[in-house]
């Protein structure tokens, strides 16, 4: 089984971290071309499931044009799109238990981030996250 502290490990070791809590992580990724992406993991446990939450920042929602942004997001392999604290974000969200963290972990960042930042330059024309 995999634990949370295996994905904190795993994060620690290839990515900048940002900022830590017991349930929460915030690290950067180089994504080329001179820019980076922002990422958030999450530890959550709902209906006696413990997960594991990606997410990666697009733009602030007020700022976007937030159809375009959910039209883009229709057609990624990854990721739902979300509005929290009024940022527009990419999501996913994967069971800890069984765990594999090259699979079920990494791939699904890797399209995610990817995702979450052409997003991000095509709505917003920066690199703010």
């Amino acid at each position: 089984m995999t634990s949370w502290n295996e994905i904190v490990n795993y994060v620690r070791l290839r990515y900048e971290v940002l900022e830590e809590t017991d349930v929460w992580l915030r690290f950067r990724l180089d994504t080329g071309n001179g820019r980076t992406q922002q990422v958030s993991a999450h530890h959550v446990h709902e209906s006696d499931v413990d997960w594991i939450e990606i997410s990666s920042a697009v733009g602030r929602a007020e700022e976007i044009d937030l159809r375009r942004f959910l039209e883009l997001a229709g057609v990624s392999l990854i990721g739902g799109a979300g509005v929290v604290d009024g940022i527009a974000l990419l999501k996913h969200t994967v069971p800890l238990e069984n765990l594999s963290v090259r699979e079920e972990f990494e791939r699904p960042l890797a399209l995610l981030v990817a995702s979450a930042d052409a997003f991000e330059h095509e709505l917003t024309s920066s690199d703010h996250f």
